[in-house]
């Protein structure tokens, strides 16, 4: 079950380098459409403080496994 209170940082790659769209509940991230090429924190790092991204693939994994 995915925890509501999970937060994630939520952000893209550029050529520029990443940009962060925002912070948002790993529930909120997962539901983003898939045509979004979006990478998020690690759920157990602290969001906006991290270089440790994964894609939305294996944060479901990862709060499946939780």
């Amino acid at each position: 079950m995915i925890s509501k209170k999970q937060l994630v940082e939520v952000a893209i790659d550029t050529e520029e380098g990443r940009i962060a769209l925002g912070i948002m509940n790993a529930k909120q991230a997962l539901a983003l459409p898939d045509e979004l090429d979006v990478e998020v924190s690690h759920p157990d790092h602290e969001p906006g403080k991290t270089d440790h991204f994964v894609h939305k693939d294996e944060l479901r994994r990862h709060l499946d496994k939780s």
